[in-house]
């Protein structure tokens, strides 16, 4: 007889200071920076079902009136991300064998006939095609290999060998958006802490070739499942919820993703309710926090775990699912009824999304005994051209085709919109500009004179470079004219592609009277030493500061740490703050500035990344 696995944790009352492993509340709360929440979780394990027949299989699963569900392929072990290639041959990942399998439908009968190992790799999860070319990620590293005319790849060529360790979110995916570059998932290493590395938690944005990277959006937990809808070329995203807050908390977010901008995690979560666990950095309240994140756009069951999500465009599935996306929801482990086993459809009317609603469904089945079981947990879905949808299942090793059974029979396979490029100009590139000393007029011809650990025009030593320590140097100052009120410093880099200039630091409201600040600053939004100076967004999309980092190859890069005195305490913006918004808040406060210049070039045995 089939038994699922109850664990059920006690109810616990915790007050102040709140106990991090035990957050799961009912109904969450939190004043200043204490938490006393009652706590209620479950750990709900169904049992997983196996039916070996496959007309009886799909006939226990349910899709809408007039779609047709079947066996595609089985016994792939632990199929995960799917994708179609534009030459319509249908890949998947396998997260435990570590492979990516080729697999054909050689009769056009709607049965993979073979299944062919064409890359391998420990950890090997996402798949992307631009043409006749296939990117792949892993934990820490991303591959590039050309595909051949049978669909079998070529040597794979590693483009990018420094993405953040894992922790609790191993599962890297990666597509190649409508501006040409790579999009990157990486997921937070714990349910919810402080990140150590900025790139946790965040989608990162790199160039083709790997050389460059930065950070695209943050405070995303573990965004799989992404892309871009088709008429706007809006970046969608699902992120999965905060687990241990109870049965109905964390919502699964649908966001819409822009560049530059923050999610919430950990601190804020959902329609800016606050984490009964974090505190937010030192000197930033949960309210700035929320103001400072953008909102979901929907919400959708706790702990459904969505997983990869698919745009449907092309011929088979009726006119009024064209361009909705389709999540598969992999199942909860934390929630009691069990959430998720099953595909969802996001209803999206005039490009933009209005309502979630159950597509492929059944797959949990609660017992006569009351207990839970499931048929499988759906994980990768994809598009052909033709608009077959495919599915598939890590738990039985099995990959669904969906169809629309009015359109008659399945066909070829073709080119794959799942992972396409679907409008230009989702993405808009910021122009080249100068150097922030360029841009800023001051009231006077003083200078100030800024020393550091490197002479003027010498090379920055390697303790304040990425791939060395990556601290901030210290800086003293003199020359600082009467009547400073606050100060800025800005370190920008006009030798790099893009951006250009590429900022690594920003700092602001110093208070008058500081004549240097020391080596190995932290990179929280605002300082307790000097107390209340606020650190801006670099252009790698993180605070504090970011140390030299160009491409390999490149001649080496000019670096201009650049300090504005100014006749205003504070620019009276929040922490955070991009360059455009300080140069903006700083406009006719300057009495004087002055900069000193290192250089840095990278060498041949270090990857290339970020500028």
């Amino acid at each position: 007889m089939p038994r699922s696995k109850f664990r059920l944790l006690l109810t616990t009352v915790l007050a102040a200071p709140f106990l991090a492993e035990m957050a799961a509340a009912q109904t969450p709360g939190k004043v200043g920076k204490y938490s006393d929440t009652t706590i209620t979780g479950a750990v709900l394990e169904p049992e997983k079902l196996q039916v070996s027949d496959d007309a009886q299989l799909t006939g226990l699963l349910k899709v809408p009136e007039g779609f047709r569900v079947e066996v595609f392929a089985r016994d792939l072990v632990n199929p995960r991300i799917l994708a179609v290639s534009p030459a319509g041959h249908l890949y998947a990942s396998r997260r435990s064998v570590g492979d990516i399998v080729l697999l054909k439908d050689e009769n056009s009968d709607g049965k993979a006939d073979s299944t062919e190992t064409v890359a391998s790799r420990p950890g090997m999860h996402g798949i992307a095609f631009d043409g006749n070319q296939v990117f792949l990620v892993t934990v820490n590293d991303v591959y590039t290999a050309d595909v051949r005319e049978d669909g079998t790849f070529r040597e794979l060529r590693r483009i990018i060998n420094d993405l953040p360790d894992a922790g609790q979110h191993p599962n890297r995916t990666l597509a190649i958006g409508p501006d040409g570059m790579l999009y990157i998932t990486v997921g937070s290493t714990c349910n919810a802490c402080a990140e150590s590395n900025p790139e946790n938690a965040t989608i990162l944005r790199a160039s083709k070739d790997g050389k460059t990277r930065s950070i695209f959006a943050s405070g995303l937990r573990n965004t799989i499942g992404f892309g871009w809808e088709p008429s706007s070329g809006a970046l969608y995203g699902m992120d999965h919820g905060i687990d241990w807050l109870g049965d109905e908390v964390q919502i699964e977010e649908l966001n819409l993703i822009e560049k530059g901008k923050q999610y919430g995690w950990p601190y804020v979560y959902g329609m800016s309710e606050m984490n009964p666990q974090d505190n937010p950095p030192e000197g930033m309240t949960l309210e700035q926090w929320a103001k400072l994140s953008a909102e979901p756009e929907l919400g959708y069951t706790a702990h459904s775990a969505p997983m990869q999500m698919a745009f449907a465009t092309g011929g088979n599935f009726p006119a009024e699912y064209q361009g909705d996306a389709f999540v598969a929801m992999r199942g909860s482990w934390n929630r009691r009824p069990p959430s998720g086993y099953e595909v969802v459809r996001i209803d999206f009317e005039n490009g933009k999304p209005v309502k979630f609603e159950r597509f492929l469904e059944n797959f949990l089945i609660q017992q006569e005994n009351g207990n839970y079981g499931y048929l499988g947990r759906p994980v990768g879905v994809a598009f052909a051209s033709n608009g077959m949808m495919f599915v598939s299942d890590d738990s039985n090793g099995i990959i669904y085709r969906i169809s629309n059974a009015e359109e008659g029979e399945p066909g070829d396979v073709t080119a794959s919109t799942s992972s396409a490029s679907p409008a230009p100009n989702a993405v808009e590139e910021e122009p080249p500009s100068k150097i922030a000393l360029e841009l800023i007029e001051a009231k006077s011809d003083q200078t100030i004179t800024v020393r550091t650990a490197f002479e003027a025009g010498q090379e920055i030593p390697l303790q304040f470079v990425a791939d060395g320590d990556n601290a901030s140097p210290r800086l003293e100052l003199s020359g600082i004219p009467e009547g400073t009120k606050s100060m800025v410093i800005i370190m920008d880099d006009p030798d790099a592609a893009k951006p250009k200039p590429f900022t690594h630091w920003i700092v602001y409201d110093i208070p008058a009277g500081t004549t240097s600040l020391r080596e190995g600053l932290p990179t929280e939004p605002i300082l307790q030493d000097p107390k209340d100076v606020k650190q801006g967004t670099n252009s790698m999309g993180a605070t504090g500061y970011f140390g030299p980092k160009p491409p390999v190859g490149d001649p080496p890069h000019n670096y201009h740490v650049q300090v504005f005195a100014l006749d205003i305490e504070t620019l009276g913006i929040d922490p955070g703050a991009k360059r455009d918004q300080v140069l903006e808040a700083m406009k006719d406060h300057v009495l004087a500035k002055g900069e000193i210049v290192g250089t840095f070039q990278r060498g041949e045995n270090v990857n290339a990344q970020q500028q």
